[in-house]
């Protein structure tokens, strides 16, 4: 299975789309415009919100908080890397590997991988692909790749 991920380009704030295999949007993501670090609303395509992603302040690298049906579910940090992001997933006991920035890496659940996330090259602006066999994980995957996304976009921005 998997879920496409499009930020929309002409948008005041961070804002994605979030389609399935066929092309229908299924979630989209809205960032508050007026906060102190990155809040990420994840709703279905009904409106409800199924997510949140908050940055935590005041930490020397970037930390987000993932809760997920009204409960925090743990979190992300970045790692000090000298090259390349690495990141401390306490979420679902997942852990994440690969290279973040090129948007090409695993969520491993014991020593399977759960998760595939990889930029899709031929396609109209930025896509980027969400691979996922169980569909249980299809919302928790999604919470976490757009907590990854906001923590290089924070690291990005310091």
């Amino acid at each position: 299975m998997q879920l496409f991920i499009k930020q929309r380009v002409f948008s005041w704030s961070d804002t994605y789309d979030i389609y399935d295999e066929q092309g229908n949007q299924k979630y989209f993501v809205k960032n508050e415009l007026i906060s102190l670090g990155h809040r990420l609303h994840v709703y279905d395509a009904a409106h409800n919100e199924i997510g949140f992603i908050k940055q935590k302040l005041f930490c020397l690298l970037p930390t987000f908080e993932i809760e997920w049906k009204g409960q925090l579910m743990g979190r992300i940090e970045q790692r000090f890397s000298l090259f390349r992001p690495k990141y401390d997933v306490d979420f679902m006991g997942w852990r994440a590997e690969g290279d973040f920035m090129g948007w090409d890496y695993d969520v491993y659940e014991a020593c399977s991988v759960a998760v595939h996330v990889h930029k899709k090259i031929l396609s109209w602006g930025d896509t980027y692909a969400i691979e996922f066999e169980d569909p249980k994980n299809e919302i928790p995957a999604l919470l976490l790749v757009l907590a990854i996304d906001a923590a290089n976009c924070s690291k990005n921005n310091d």
